[in-house]
């Protein structure tokens, strides 16, 4: 829980164990130890590092929702807006053009939002 909060923040963390329920407790659970103690408590990567990698495969996979939400956790884990266009060029190449280009949309719609 320490990560998560770290990387994502005290609100948005907040936020989601307000909306757990019975139903879904044993996902959240899952995901915050699996995801959060796990993968992203380990040392081999920076927080930069790991959170390039996060937002370049959700961006492969389509994932529209958890790459603004990753994007949004950029300013705690200090990927810059030219480390994530570099991670959509790779995006690009090797998961297709049109997740890439979504993608982007995504990310500056979602940088321009933080700006703001």
């Amino acid at each position: 829980m320490t990560t998560r909060r770290k990387v994502l923040g005290d609100q948005h963390v907040d936020r989601a164990e307000s909306n757990k329920t019975d139903f879904d407790e044993p996902f959240q659970r899952f995901i915050t130890e699996g995801a959060w103690g796990s993968v992203w408590s380990r040392s081999e990567f920076t927080p930069r590092e790991r959170s390039i990698v996060t937002i370049a495969l959700l961006a492969a996979l389509g994932n529209h929702e958890e790459v603004a939400m990753h994007t949004r956790a950029t300013k705690n884990t200090g990927a810059t807006p030219e480390d994530l266009r570099e991670a959509m060029l790779h995006v690009a190449v090797y998961a297709g053009v049109p997740r890439a280009n979504h993608a982007i949309k995504i990310i500056k719609d979602t940088l321009e939002e933080m700006d703001q």
